[in-house]
């Protein structure tokens, strides 16, 4: 397996259709975009009805956006693992000593479960130039 260091540098127009197709229904780069919510697109109706019932049953002080898909990434690089503001993080990845940086991203993103537990369906990406190239647009574009 290929480490950040060995792989050419990334095309950050080739991580662009990288992110559009396989990010930006989870997560938003812009500075103040929010988070993203709404249903990903691998939900099943029967998890919807779900939530749903679980949902209408809850008081009102216990709604809360559900279906939180993923945080904001402006600001990404440099920044420690689940703490951006707003975001609900799960408990076990909370403790994460993560700090976001290209070989920390690189290496997340060939496996994303086995580097943090997430609740997120993400399967992670096995090709590195690929990796290398969504690095590289979210560089550019989350600074």
């Amino acid at each position: 397996m290929a480490t950040f260091g060995e792989v050419p540098p990334g095309n950050a127009r080739a991580g662009e259709k990288i992110f559009k197709a396989k990010c930006a229904h989870c997560h938003t780069l812009e500075k103040g975009a929010g988070h993203k919510h709404g249903l990903p697109p691998f939900v099943g109706l029967d998890l919807v009805l779900c939530h749903f019932v679980a949902l209408v049953h809850r008081t009102p002080s216990e709604h809360k956006p559900w279906f939180l898909q993923g945080p904001n990434l402006h600001g990404l690089f440099g920044k420690q693992y689940g703490t951006t503001p707003g975001f609900s993080y799960s408990a076990a990845s909370k403790n994460k000593d993560v700090v976001w940086e290209e070989n920390t991203l690189y290496d997340y993103l060939l496996n994303p479960k086995e580097y943090i537990p997430l609740k997120a369906k993400f399967p992670g990406m096995k090709n590195p130039q690929e990796r290398a190239d969504l690095i590289a647009y979210l560089k550019e574009t989350t600074s």
